[in-house]
């Protein structure tokens, strides 16, 4: 007979065992499965565009299916031929001019954060984190041996944190700074000259910084995207970029995402997935292709959608007392502060934090949204509006019912 497990004995490695969930799937898991259920659920949680991947894009999946070369295993960094489509989308959206060396195609975004800062940090190495910040960020620098150290912003600065904050954060032990323009889950973007700021100030302290453009071509009204190694080139060889085609052509399921940097950091991070995944699907690396080498028509109507129900739910959060909702300038959330809501009671009960009060308009209102808690920031609330123009009209109606209740 086998001895029995000692009570004591940890059974998850305390590096896995301290990553949190993440809270926006989680979110949006609960939901789906209420739905599932009958209940007429309708979810602002997860970051994903409610179009169908455009139908070129598919076909050509389609036929890289029935294609035996892609049967096989390819080279662990990406297709050569994504890679020479990544360096040409790069300088046509960026201005930024690179090399394929300096290309990873991984499995998605999450998997290229991961592996970037896995690429540059040392137990210890503190990475400067600018809050709200979506979620993985910082699960993700802690599973590379680094700690992340958060600024917080609000909405009296639009989200926006300033160099002298950035500052006041740095120590001896800061080797990276995070840097998300557009931002989630906040829907900030940085004007060039405040991008150019930040680069400038990490270049004279010798940092590096990662930054992520997933949401590059998800601006609205007078509002342009900066891409930091373009408008500070001194800061390119200390400078990753991350990026993917999930928002930008609806195909958050077809996880392909890629890295660009120096060649070292490129080329290590290129070791650690030859032994983590080795390459990502040819199917998606193809259907990926198609994507960047297409012309941006689809993602022009989706971006018209997109600016139309951010003005339109801006509008509708914004009449519920107690809630105060910027406007965002990109990607396709709002970031509604619910201070004014905190403690009054609603239905009977009182909520006192933003997960409370989540919890509660899901349970009453059949709405979910994400608290800020997860975002780094109590007090807020995260609401995607990738969703129909019908549901979304429908589920801030809900919302509208029930706040429109609080008393104090």
């Amino acid at each position: 007979m086998s001895a029995a497990t000692p009570p004591t004995e940890r059974r998850v490695s305390a590096r896995v065992g301290a990553i949190s969930e993440s809270a926006t799937l989680a979110v949006d898991a609960k939901a789906k499965a209420l739905k599932a259920a009958g209940r007429p659920v309708i979810g602002f949680g997860a970051g994903e565009p409610d179009f169908p991947t455009p139908g070129y894009i598919v076909e050509a999946a389609v036929d890289a299916c029935r294609t035996p070369k892609y049967h096989r295993y390819t080279p662990a960094g990406g297709l050569p031929e994504l890679k020479a489509a990544i360096v040409a989308k790069t300088e046509r959206d960026s201005g930024y001019v690179i090399e394929p060396a300096q290309v990873l195609v991984t499995n998605g975004g999450k998997q290229a954060i991961y592996e970037a800062f896995a690429a540059l940090l040392d137990p210890g190495d503190e990475v400067i984190v600018p809050a709200p910040y979506w979620t993985t960020y910082p699960e993700s620098i802690r599973l590379a041996g680094g700690v992340p150290v958060e600024v917080v912003a609000d909405e009296t600065t639009g989200y926006r944190v300033s160099v002298e904050q950035l500052e006041a954060a740095r120590t001896e032990r800061t080797k990276v700074v995070l840097f998300v323009s557009p931002s989630n889950p906040t829907g900030a973007v940085y004007s060039a000259a405040d991008t150019e700021a930040i680069g400038r100030w990490a270049v004279e302290h010798g940092l590096w910084v990662l930054t992520d453009e997933i949401y590059e071509h998800l601006v609205y009204g007078d509002a342009a995207f900066t891409s930091l190694p373009s408008v500070v080139p001194e800061l390119r060889d200390q400078c990753v970029v991350v990026n993917g085609v999930a928002k930008t052509y609806a195909m958050t399921g077809w996880r392909v995402g890629w890295i660009v940097g120096p060649k070292d950091i490129v080329k290590a991070a290129t070791n650690l997935q030859s032994h983590a995944t080795s390459n990502v699907s040819n199917v998606a690396q193809v259907a990926a292709l198609a994507a960047l080498t297409g012309d941006l028509a689809a993602v022009a109507e989706m971006r018209t959608a997109f600016d139309r129900r951010r003005r339109t739910i801006v509008r509708l959060l914004n009449e519920i007392d107690g809630v105060v909702c910027p406007e965002p300038e990109g990607a396709f959330y709002v970031y509604p502060s619910v201070k004014g809501l905190l403690g009054k009671e609603i239905r009977g009960t009182r909520p006192r934090t933003s997960v409370e009060l989540a919890a509660l308009i899901l349970d009453e209102a059949e709405v979910a949204v994400v608290p800020g808690e997860a975002f780094g920031t109590p007090g807020y609330l995260r609401l995607s509006y990738a969703l129909g123009d019908e549901d979304l009209a429908e589920g801030v109606g809900r919302m509208q019912k029930l706040l429109g209740e609080a008393q104090d």
